[in-house]
C-alpha cells in the first residue's frame, strides 16, 4: 500500500506561522494532553513512522523536543511526544546541514518531488511534513501532499513567516472534517484533488 504524505500546519487567521502565545498555555499543566495535542499527534503516533523537515524547523525540534531536554517535571505527555520523535524516521531536508545530530535521522536534498517519491516506495506507515511555511509552500506549489491537517489559530498576528506564496496555478482541496477545539481553534482535514486525466490527456494530443 503507497504511504501517504499528509501537509501538516499550523497557522494564525491571517496565515502566519508564527506567534507568541499558544491558547491555553497559562493554564496550570496536566499529564494529560489538550484535544491540540491529541488530534494532531497522539491519535498518529501508530499511522506515521516519517517526519519529514526543513532545517530550521529539525534544528529546533532536536533543541526543544528530544527526551534529553525533557526536565523532571515536564508533563508526561511531552515526554511521550518526545520519546516518539527520538524513535520515529526524521527526514531533515537541507543542503546546509552536514550531520543530522540526532538518533533515527537522515538527511536529505535535491528536487523535493524526488525525495517524496523516494519516501513513499520505502516500507513504513504514513509520512507527515512538519516543516514550516517554505516547505509547505513547495508542498503545494508541487502537489506532493496526498491530505493536509490545518490548525487555525483564533489569532491574529501580523509577523512570523507567511504560509500563502505565489502560486503557478489553483490547488483544489476536498474538506473531509472540522472540528472546533477547545480553546478555540479550528481542525480542519482536506484532501487534494487530484485531476482526473482524459482520454485525450492519455494519448498526449
Amino acid at each position: 500500500m503507497t504511504r501517504k504524505i499528509t501537509a501538516s500546519l499550523y497557522m494564525t487567521l491571517d496565515g502566519r506561522g508564527g506567534f507568541p502565545k499558544y491558547l491555553g498555555s497559562d493554564r496550570p499543566s496536566t499529564n494529560e494532553p489538550n484535544e491540540f495535542w491529541r488530534e494532531f499527534w497522539f491519535n498518529r503516533f501508530d499511522d506515521v513512522t516519517t517526519v519529514i523537515m526543513g532545517r530550521r524547523s529539525f534544528v529546533g525540534h532536536r533543541r526543544v523536543w528530544t527526551e534529553k531536554a525533557r526536565k523532571k517535571g515536564d508533563p508526561q505527555f511531552m515526554w511521550d511526544y518526545s520519546r516518539y520523535l527520538d524513535k520515529v524516521d526524521k527526514v531533515c531536508l537541507s543542503h546546509r546541514l552536514k550531520s543530522p545530530g540526532w538518533e533515527n535521522s537522515r538527511i536529505m536534498k535535491g528536487d523535493l518531488s524526488k525525495i517524496v517519491a523516494k519516501l513513499k516506495g520505502e516500507k513504513g506507515g504514513n509520512i507527515i511534513a512538519e516543516g514550516g511555511p517554505r516547505l509547505i509552500q513547495e508542498f503545494m506549489r508541487q502537489r506532493l501532499a496526498d491530505d493536509y491537517m490545518l490548525i487555525v489559530q483564533p489569532v491574529v498576528w501580523g509577523q512570523g513567516p507567511h504560509y500563502w506564496g505565489p502560486m503557478k496555478e489553483q490547488l483544489t482541496l476536498k474538506l473531509l472534517s472540522s472540528k472546533v477545539l477547545e480553546d478555540g481553534e479550528l481542525l480542519l482535514h482536506y484532501e487534494t484533488v487530484r485531476k482526473k486525466l482524459s482520454k485525450r490527456d492519455l494519448q498526449g494530443s
